[in-house]
């Protein structure tokens, strides 16, 4: 427990989710903004039409964010996520340090796959807290996107193996 010279209320898990649902709200659109390089940055065709249709599922997913915002009667906000922001900043450095290797690709599943796990991770998170709370149609909403967040890292786990057999390929 944080030391605090200040005694403070506790705060309840509906405030954490609400915090969190913030968090991931402002990651979705910093992932959205990232997807068009990524995508004019790969060299396989299949990767640059993952990141095409993974940009269109963002968009989706971050209007199911705001339904459920709406279903806890909060306005649609984020909140600075460091985290993405961490994410993001390594998946930069690979396209400006790999860019024109045969690395490149796999580099960008790599950091695809970082941005997917954390997703993963959130999500989970925060289908398990609306389901504690009480918030079944934002269950729903959450599981739908955790499905999706699932299947895009399993495209990129069979996108990654030609990436990399091509990147050993290419530097041998």
């Amino acid at each position: 427990m944080a030391t605090n010279t200040k005694q403070s209320d506790p705060k309840p898990l509906d405030e954490l989710f609400h915090d969190m649902l913030k968090d991931v709200y402002y990651a979705e659109k910093q992932i959205l903004k990232a997807l068009p390089k990524m995508a004019k940055a790969a060299t396989s065709p299949e990767l640059k039409k993952a990141f095409e249709t993974h940009k269109a599922e963002t968009e989706g997913q971050i209007e199911r964010l705001g339904d459920v915002f709406e279903l806890i009667g909060k306005a649609p906000r984020g909140k600075t996520c460091d985290a993405i922001l961490g994410i993001l900043d390594e998946g930069k450095a690979v396209m400006e340090d790999y860019a024109g290797s045969p690395a490149l690709d796999a580099g960008l599943v790599a950091s695809a796959q970082a941005v997917e796990h954390y997703e993963i991770a959130r999500y989970g998170t925060l289908k398990a807290w609306a389901a504690q709370l009480g918030h079944k149609d934002a269950v729903k909403l959450l599981d739908e996107t955790l499905a999706e967040e699932t299947k895009t890292d399993k495209a990129l786990t069979q996108l990654g193996g030609p990436a990399n057999k091509a990147a050993v390929a290419k530097a041998a």
